[in-house]
């Protein structure tokens, strides 16, 4: 997705610990033009996929995941981080890792809120390490729902995330593939090794 990419070389930075700062548009400030045009980017790659909720994890996947929910014409269910008294007692649960927070936390969702009659698209901002995308993968089991895939905004192509999902049998849609981050310098896929 050409417009993605473009955002990304404008005003993305490569800090230490091989973080791409994209929080001026993603996920922290949002560019709602922008992620109105990666909904509907997701509704042309899934096109034909029965898809009856779409997936993501608090916090930042909300956002991206409503805009896209508009095309799909779907609930958006989001996983949540912390128990609270508003959180049903009876839940489906994934393992997640966060690279960026450094802990491990347990995501959640009420068991209201998913079934074995769902046909689950998952969207997430980021594909790095995977952990993620497969926590919220185990949510979608336990719940003995269908996954339709993954939309993806960027994934870190040179990180194993990719990998662990292909082996995870996943089908992942990135909008911007970024195969090096070295020097501080982004550099994408091209389209035919995405």
């Amino acid at each position: 997705m050409e417009l993605l990419k473009k955002k990304i070389m404008e005003v993305g930075r490569v800090e230490a610990g091989g973080v791409l700062k994209v929080d001026s548009f993603l996920n922290h400030q949002l560019d709602i033009e922008l992620l109105n045009e990666v909904g509907k980017e997701f509704k042309k790659r899934f096109e034909g996929k029965k898809v009856t909720k779409i997936l993501t994890a608090e916090v930042s996947g909300i956002a991206i995941a409503v805009l896209a929910g508009q095309y799909f014409n779907v609930p958006v269910v989001f996983a949540k981080k912390t128990e609270s008294k508003n959180l049903d007692k009876d839940t489906f649960q994934g393992e997640v890792y966060s690279y960026t927070k450094e802990k491990h936390y347990k995501i959640r969702v009420s068991k209201r809120y998913l079934d074995s009659s769902d046909h689950v698209l998952i969207i997430d901002d980021f594909l790095a390490n995977g952990q993620a995308l497969l926590g919220l993968k185990q949510i979608v089991d336990e719940a003995k729902a269908q996954l339709v895939g993954a939309g993806i905004v960027i994934e870190k192509g040179f990180q194993k995330g990719g990998q662990l999902a292909k082996e995870a049998n996943i089908h992942v849609e990135s909008l911007a593939i970024i195969s090096s981050m070295e020097d501080g310098k982004i550099s994408f896929k091209e389209p035919s090794q995405e």
